[in-house]
């Protein structure tokens, strides 16, 4: 006999970044595997350190990490955990990005200014990763940065779940804070059967991140329940403007729903005092205690990222989990 031949295996190993590590778990118990062991530690210089305890050669190896507050250490830490399994011999890398760093920085306004979203891309690929699994990119582009699959998730549903339910029966419209996410808000009017869509006129100075001024509303508020709709709340100037205009419009209640709960300060200060009821969002990244309000609903993302992470492991479709969406 010429040759040997090996019963073709495939191994599913679960490994989880620093940043959220309660994710991970969560997701590993719907999918029913543990996180791999690691030992993890930042030197006393800040370097960081990962090796995992368990081979993983030939594995199918899926990297949780959400990349929340100190945005550059979980991103280094992520590109190191890839670099390790690469050299471990795994067989596959995918890393599973909840929330996407630096999408933001998608295009440039201006000269000399640096295509972010696409350099993290690169680190990745350059790193060892061979796919990329997120949810809800703050804009579809970004797909195309990196030269390999890009799975994106829509967390729509599980959110839209929740508002059909809590807010059954009452008028609703459906608000986009901004143009730029009138398409987004198109695909909730569809989703919740066909209510009514108004978005804000605003203006933003591109010289000052993170400060917005909210003009005036287009479309029909008055006296219904209004559904701010978006991908990210950052310090929260966007869709508190946004709500004050709707309440100065007549609208009857605000609800907020959207993905990424960021919280920059001042945020929660600012959502504390505005006319929103309701903050609808989901746990992509970590809610430390200060960040947490009353007001503010936490919905579980790691069931779809579990069945995501279960389609790509058995060569399934991704796609049909959101009707085709892209």
């Amino acid at each position: 006999m010429g040759s040997i031949v090996a019963e073709n295996r495939k191994s599913l190993m679960l490994f989880s970044g620093r940043g959220f590590p309660e994710l991970a778990k969560e997701i590993g118990e719907v999918l029913g595997v543990a996180p791999t062991p690691s030992d993890s530690y930042d030197f006393a210089n800040g370097e960081i350190f990962v090796r995992f305890k368990d081979s993983v050669r030939g594995s199918d190896a899926f990297v949780v990490q959400s990349v929340t507050h100190g945005v550059n250490t979980w991103v280094m830490e992520t590109l190191i955990m890839v670099d390790a399994l690469k050299r471990g011999s795994a067989k596959r890398i995918t890393v599973v990005l909840p929330f996407y760093p630096y999408s933001r920085q998608d295009k440039k306004h201006r000269g000399r200014e640096p295509i972010s979203a696409r350099l993290v891309a690169d680190l990745l690929k350059t790193a060892g990763a061979n796919r990329i699994l997120t949810v809800d990119l703050h804009t579809a582009q970004i797909q195309g940065f990196f030269d390999g699959p890009v799975d994106h998730l829509f967390a729509m549903d599980v959110l839209a779940e929740y508002v059909e339910h809590k807010y059954a029966g009452r008028p609703m419209t459906v608000v986009a804070p901004d143009s730029g996410r009138v398409r987004v808000a198109e695909r909730w009017t569809d989703r919740l059967g066909g209510c009514p869509l108004a978005f804000i006129h605003k203006t933003r100075d591109p010289l000052k991140p993170n400060q917005v001024v909210a003009n005036r509303v287009v479309g029909e508020v008055e006296d219904r329940v209004c559904l701010i709709v978006d991908d990210m709340i950052d310090t929260g100037g966007t869709i508190t403007k946004a709500a004050d205009i709707l309440k100065e419009s007549g609208a009857a209640e605000i609800v907020v729903a959207s993905t990424h709960a960021l919280l920059s300060d001042p945020a929660t200060e600012r959502l504390k005092n505005s006319p929103i009821s309701e903050v609808v969002v989901t746990n992509t990244l970590p809610l430390p205690p200060e960040k947490q309000l009353d007001k503010l609903t936490v919905l579980s993302i790691a069931p779809l990222l579990a069945r995501a992470i279960r389609e790509v492991f058995d060569d399934g479709s991704v796609t049909t989990l959101f009707g085709g969406l892209s």
